[in-house]
């Protein structure tokens, strides 16, 4: 059930370090790649050590669905907030109205 929580935390800190890869944040991308090497290490050795265990493996994989999802799903949020805050702020633009003859 472990490696369950361990997918949602890796995959919420993979899509963190795609948008800090994105916005060109190099000393935050690196620090976050290398939690996730650790976090790496802890899934191998926890799946290497019982071998045979399907279920494990499925655990992680359904944890990183959810965390992706959740990830994803968070930022797009974040994104659409940040654009109606910046619309709320923008003054409107006149427009101009068509010439009529």
């Amino acid at each position: 059930m472990v490696l369950f929580f361990v997918g949602i935390v890796e995959m919420l800190i993979v899509t963190a370090w795609t948008r800090f890869v994105t916005k060109s944040q190099v000393l935050a991308s690196g620090t976050i790649t290398i939690v996730n090497i650790l976090i790496w290490y802890y899934v191998l050795e926890k799946i290497v050590n019982d071998l045979g265990n399907i279920w494990l493996v499925l655990l992680y994989a359904f944890g990183c669905a959810i965390g992706t999802m959740l990830g994803t799903y968070y930022l797009e949020r974040a994104e659409k907030a940040l654009t109606a805050r910046r619309d709320a702020k923008t003054p409107a633009k006149a427009t101009i109205a068509p010439l009529s003859y």
